[in-house]
């Protein structure tokens, strides 16, 4: 479970960079939930969990924060359409 944590907490950190963020949120969440599973349990690979839920807090805030970016500029090119309807 370490091992998957970590993968993918890296997966959304690279989705959040090529605007897949939609799909980054979900693995975050997914890889946050694993990597919590795994170092709960006393195995060898508690530095893997902990990178891995470390990864996939980091992915799921830049998935979130380029999401809100995303959709704060689809508003303003809507409000600006409007606007220059409105003037012509």
């Amino acid at each position: 479970m370490a091992v998957a944590s970590l993968v993918l907490g890296i997966c959304s950190i690279v989705m959040s960079f090529i605007s897949l963020n939609w799909l980054g949120v979900i693995l975050s969440i997914v890889g946050i939930i694993l990597g919590s599973q795994a170092k709960k349990r006393a195995d060898q690979d508690q530095g893997i969990a902990k990178a891995g839920f470390i990864c996939s807090i980091i992915g799921l805030i830049l998935c979130i924060i380029t999401l809100i970016a995303c959709v704060m500029c689809v508003g303003t090119l809507g409000l600006a359409s409007l606007s220059a309807a409105y003037h012509m």
